[in-house]
């Protein structure tokens, strides 16, 4: 449908084209969590995050130019399959699956603590 071009001072209606994923702020205050005590530790020392209409992602960077040394991934779509939620490993392989955010974490922290100790 062609819309006729609008006059100044008309109202747009503003239309969502699309839904997006995104973090709840407990989900987001756990990954943020581990960020800050991976920084703390000397592992990571960027990140990003990306949000899409079928997943958001968080990738966490030793430096800015490489690739991710880990990604979180949620994808609401497998919530009733393997779990929406995905850990993958700096060349791309998958780590971990899961319902839950904290034990698809678990390896991450895991890994984290071994660092601290040695």
């Amino acid at each position: 449908m062609i819309q006729p071009p609008s006059l100044p001072g008309d109202v747009i209606p503003f239309r969502r084209a699309t839904e997006q994923v995104g973090f709840t702020r407990e989900e987001l205050t756990r990954i943020l969590d581990l960020y800050g005590r991976m920084v703390a530790a000397g592992q990571w020392r960027d990140y990003a995050m990306d949000f899409s209409r079928d997943t958001a992602s968080f990738a966490a960077f030793r430096r800015t130019a490489e690739r991710p040394q880990a990604r979180i991934e949620k994808r609401p779509a497998l919530r009733n399959r393997q779990g929406m939620w995905t850990l993958f490993g700096e060349h791309g392989q998958v780590l971990k699956r899961g319902h839950e955010l904290a034990g698809v974490l678990a390896p991450v922290e895991r890994r984290m603590l071994k660092a601290v100790e040695s």
